[in-house]
């Protein structure tokens, strides 16, 4: 599955520490994420990471495209409600995901759910989507 990671600024350590915690499954799994959020991940994990863009300098442009040609699966952007765009950031990525009906975490609470269900499989569904067997 094509997983993309996202976090704002104050959210990205975070989001860091929960691929760490899970690197296991995040290894299985082909990962894409905007250039400042995808260093933490690798730093953080040694996994490898596609890079895009900041996500200020077009990195959530091109991951929401990526979900538009279905491309992308799941998408964690773990999100600072305080921080100054939140609601223009998350009404962007969320509508493409509810748009292509791609499951989204905001938060880890949620994350840890989604990933948790990747790993029994609950997001093969996916697979038939994409005309992947």
């Amino acid at each position: 599955m094509n997983i993309a990671l996202m976090a704002h600024d104050n959210k990205k350590e975070l989001l860091g520490q929960f691929c760490f915690a899970y690197r296991s499954i995040f290894a299985e799994h082909k990962l894409n994420a905007t250039s400042g959020t995808g260093r933490v991940i690798i730093d953080s994990t040694g996994l490898p990471v596609r890079l895009c863009l900041s996500g200020v300098l077009g990195g959530r442009e091109q991951i929401a495209a990526r979900i538009a040609y279905n491309e992308i699966d799941l998408v964690l952007f773990f999100c600072d409600p305080n921080y100054p765009r939140y609601s223009e950031d998350l009404a962007q990525i969320s509508k493409m995901c509810d748009q292509y009906s791609i499951p989204l975490a905001t938060n880890v609470a949620t994350a840890e759910v989604l990933i948790l269900g990747l790993q029994r499989g609950d997001l093969a569904w996916r697979d038939i989507v994409r005309g992947r067997k």
